[in-house]
């Protein structure tokens, strides 16, 4: 199949196929002897994979990283399993600094009043002053997918 069919079958850009391949994460197809590209079953099969983990939020390694265990059936499970509980525990670190930021939004919104003028908007002069719920920096980044393994 063509790198168009793959993409419209999966919902993934081609240039994100394309990116996939690059970093291998994806095999290289064959080439037909027109140069295109000619994927087999197994690569749309690869590239749902891969698009069930991005919706999980899990990163490049964490991707690769289960490829490369997926690739070795006979092997025991432990790698995969702690693989998961690692993901899992940024996504509840992730969940509990959502929560924090949530309360300080919520009481960002509470320090305005109607019929302010945007110089005495409690909400702008608290985002110029120091919150004391302001939730601490922790390394971690808020764009799904793009956190490390640890």
């Amino acid at each position: 199949m063509k790198i168009g069919d793959m993409a419209e079958q999966t919902g993934i850009p081609v240039e994100t196929v394309r990116y996939y391949e690059k970093i291998g994460l994806l095999p290289a197809p064959d080439r037909q002897a027109n140069g295109y590209r000619r994927y087999r079953q197994s690569h749309l099969d690869r590239l749902l994979f891969i698009r069930r983990c991005r919706n999980l939020d899990m990163a490049q390694d964490e991707i690769r990283e289960l490829v490369r265990l997926a690739d070795q059936p006979e092997a025991d499970c432990t790698q995969v399993d702690a693989l998961l509980a690692r993901h899992l525990e940024h996504v509840r670190q992730r969940l509990a600094e959502l929560r924090q930021l949530e309360r300080t939004l919520s009481h960002l919104q509470q320090a305005c009043s109607e019929g302010r003028t945007v110089a005495e908007c409690g909400i702008l002069g608290g985002l110029s002053d120091d919150l004391p719920s302001e939730p601490a920096p922790t390394g971690h980044n808020h764009i799904p997918g793009s956190h490390g393994t640890r």
